[in-house]
């Protein structure tokens, strides 16, 4: 009979973290931005800079990013940027679009997006 109790402690506490581990809403429409295009070859790394945000706003990635043209590796904070490195995985080309949200709502107030062509 304990076993039956522990084990249904377990399921309970597994649906309740996964309600809190939910993820934020997605960016909604995006506002007319700049579009920087990039051409590189497969295996190489692409740095993409944005500007610190303000305000209580933060720059989130808008759209999913085909993983078999690029695959975020890292972020940091590097001076007053946010620089986001992909590693070009396969031939193709990509859009990679930011949107800037204050906490994480889906109202975009200004959008940076990347063209990215890997040969």
């Amino acid at each position: 009979m304990s076993v039956r109790i522990a084990l249904g402690a377990v399921g309970a506490a597994l649906v309740l973290a996964a309600g809190a581990a939910a993820s934020a809403p997605p960016v909604g429409p995006l506002p007319a931005g700049p579009t920087q295009h990039i051409t590189t070859q497969r295996g190489q790394l692409v740095a993409l800079a944005l500007p610190h945000a303000a305000n209580g706003r933060a720059w989130r990635l808008a759209r999913a990013v085909n993983p078999k043209v690029l695959v975020e590796v890292s972020e940091a904070d590097v001076g007053a940027n946010v620089v986001i490195v992909y590693k070009a995985t396969g031939r193709g080309s990509v859009t990679v679009s930011y949107g800037l949200t204050r906490g994480e709502t889906a109202h975009a107030y200004a959008a940076q997006r990347f063209a990215v062509s890997v040969q």
